[in-house]
């Protein structure tokens, strides 16, 4: 296809698939989208995505497109909306200087800190009144015994078994222990 050719038929061919067309939008057009992109401080890989989804968005439009004329003030546009989407994609990332874990491989110090949450934890309901420290031990076995169980064991009332066992997690909460403990795994999360 010669240079000369006006858009209108550049687009026109290109909308019917005709391989030299492209070849001839894509480099009378590069420089304008990389030109966009810089201005929007844009380069590299990031670019090349930007310029990617503005050629394909062309791909997509080219019939639709009534003033050729127009194309570089289209190309324009969308390429600073990519632009744009690209930039607030970035805004949402949080960085993280730490080295990804592989999920499927526990952290080095994880059987540590697992055991000493299970001491922990078992120090602090040890601590519990006697009737409280039954309860909670009773709901941690598994399966847990129904409701009517434990009331039977217990001798306590079915209503009050889900009160007494919220009083009990509000108590281990409160302890220092816990809350250190708690503390630390906000942290690391």
């Amino acid at each position: 296809m010669r240079n000369e050719s006006s858009v209108a038929a550049l687009l026109e061919s290109a909308a019917q698939g005709v391989e030299s067309a492209w070849r001839e939008l894509f480099r009378r057009y590069s420089p304008l989208v990389s030109a966009v992109c810089r201005r929007h401080g844009i380069t590299g890989a990031d670019a090349d995505d930007v310029s990617g989804n503005v050629w394909l968005q062309l791909v997509l439009n080219v019939a639709k497109i009534r003033n050729p004329e127009a194309l570089p003030g289209w190309l324009t546009t969308t390429v600073r909306h990519e632009c744009m989407s690209l930039l607030r994609g970035r805004h949402r990332e949080v960085p993280d200087e730490r080295e990804p874990a592989d999920p499927a491989e526990p952290a080095a110090d994880e059987p540590l800190l697992h055991e000493e949450r299970r001491v922990t934890v078992r120090c602090e309901v040890a601590r519990l009144p006697v009737r409280q420290r039954e309860l909670v031990s009773m709901l941690l076995t598994d399966p847990p015994p129904s409701y009517a169980e434990i009331s039977s064991r217990l001798g306590m009332p079915v209503g009050a078994i889900g009160p007494t066992r919220q009083r009990c997690l509000v108590r281990l909460r409160r302890s220092t222990a816990i809350a250190a403990l708690q503390e630390v795994h906000d942290r690391s999360a």
